[in-house]
């Protein structure tokens, strides 16, 4: 058991018979009164922000959390089937555990948060930024780079996205998968 001088940023802990993170703390000493710790800590299980008071000293279970690499193999009814990169451990996930299943390819690499003690699986992230090629999108017109219009198109994961209008099917795209957005055209290197 530890108390409250232990906590650091990132560091799991289970309160109330959950599991929580600590996303920040800050140790507050009043001229009157007891010392308490101030935290925003996150739930794991369903990613909500939750403000706690802590009274200072108090014992605290920390819970061992690792971050794995897995590779995303296929979808099926049983869910995503992941595999993990280094003992080729293969496990099914439901849908609710990943970040942004949307943007899932075929053998792409994503990090799984896995509960040590119990190997119960708590969230799994797809990769901030991916690489993906327009497979259908209105046609585009030379020229308009000029203002901040975008139309919607579909990429080769099968998400819908918002494009600038000067991009058409068969660009190479880098799309930010934490706010679907798109963020850059890649260039052929021909």
């Amino acid at each position: 058991m530890a108390t409250t001088a232990d906590f650091k940023n990132g560091l799991c802990l289970k309160h109330n018979g959950k599991l929580f993170q600590i996303v920040e703390f800050q140790h507050v000493k009043p001229g009157k009164g007891p010392a308490f710790v101030r935290t925003k800590i996150r739930n794991l299980e369903n990613g909500r922000l939750v403000d706690n008071t802590f009274t200072a000293g108090v014992k605290i279970d920390f819970v061992r959390i690792e971050r794995r690499p897995y590779q995303f193999l296929y979808k099926d009814e049983s869910g995503y089937n992941i595999m993990h990169q280094q003992t080729f451990e293969q496990v099914s996930i439901p849908e609710g555990l990943i970040d942004h299943p949307q943007f899932l390819r075929e053998g792409m690499e994503i990090e799984a948060t896995v509960h040590a003690e119990t190997e119960e699986f708590l969230s799994a992230e797809v990769p901030s930024f991916i690489d993906a090629e327009i497979t259908y999108t209105e046609p585009g017109m030379k020229g308009n780079t000029a203002t901040n219009t975008l139309k919607l198109a579909t990429i080769d994961t099968g998400a819908e996205i918002r494009v600038p209008l000067f991009i058409n099917m068969g660009d190479k795209i880098r799309v930010d998968t934490r706010t679907g957005e798109y963020s850059e055209r890649i260039k052929d290197k021909a």
